[in-house]
């Protein structure tokens, strides 16, 4: 879903590129037939399949210790948003970057999805506390959104 969402993204801006490098009136109209466009269908190899989780799992965690409180809470899913309140997070947050500092990157990032579900494994340099086996995630409006609360 994310990668249909990126290449007809591509697609838009490529198009819009191309709009504006027209050399001159001499150019031919554009025509709409009205008819539906068929959508690129790119298959992911299945050694890649977790990288936009893997990311999403990445950019969290350093917002998280980093004390961004407006990226991390902005990252969790609609479920766990309902649990807490931003003012709250951002409580968490600050305290989390106050007693670790941002200096904690992720090593042996695993994603697995299924579907808009998914499930990360990753360990975080010098907090092993915070190492996560399974932790879960979910795709919502084209992003991974974090799960676990």
């Amino acid at each position: 879903m994310y990668t249909r969402a990126t290449i007809a993204t591509a697609a838009v801006l490529l198009a819009a590129l191309t709009a504006c490098s027209s050399s001159g009136d001499d150019a031919p109209a554009a025509s709409d037939s009205g008819g539906p466009v068929a959508e690129p269908t790119v298959s992911v190899p299945a050694g890649h399949e977790g990288d936009d989780l893997k990311a999403a799992v990445a950019v969290y965690t350093a917002a998280y210790f980093a004390g961004d409180a407006d990226t991390a809470y902005g990252m969790l899913s609609a479920r766990c948003a309902k649990e807490i309140t931003k003012d709250a997070y951002a409580g968490v947050v600050e305290q989390a970057s106050a007693d670790h500092g941002e200096d904690h990157p992720l090593t042996d990032v695993r994603a697995e999805v299924s579907g808009t579900t998914g499930r990360a494994d990753y360990k975080v340099t010098g907090l092993p506390k915070f190492d996560r086996k399974a932790q879960p995630w979910v795709l919502e409006d084209d992003a991974w959104k974090y799960d676990d609360c």
